[in-house]
């Protein structure tokens, strides 16, 4: 009888312990709007439309890590998305430019940007 009520107390314990693990896992890939900026920082005076006319070596390695990051679920990609959308608009970014930077970085971005990116299709 006694195992029956270890059996009966383990499995939702683990099942419990599963799904925290999952919760916890999801958490560590999750990137913040300041990280997503600070990642993109090397790449201000390209997006700008200043000098120089193509993304640096280091603004295209932080677009692409913090797009690797971005990709993981979808509200991620949306949360990032509205993000930079409003950080366009306070830097003045250039939306040719931005355009541009996922093609330059070799970068198969799933969004643009730009102020102007509806980030809730």
């Amino acid at each position: 009888m006694s195992a029956k009520k270890n059996v009966a107390l383990f499995v939702p314990l683990m099942v419990l312990s599963m799904l925290m693990t999952t919760l916890y896992a999801s958490q560590i890939n999750d990137i913040t709007c300041s990280e997503a900026i600070s990642s993109l920082l090397p790449c201000l005076p390209f997006l700008e439309g200043s000098l120089p006319a193509t993304p640096s070596t280091d603004c295209c390695a932080g677009a692409t890590n913090l797009f690797h990051k971005v990709d993981t679920t979808k509200i991620q990609r949306k949360n990032i998305c509205h993000c930079l959308k409003n950080t366009s608009t306070k830097f003045g970014v250039n939306s040719k430019r931005s355009k541009q930077l996922p093609q330059l970085c070799h970068i198969n971005l799933s969004f643009s940007i730009d102020s102007k990116i509806d980030c809730n299709s």
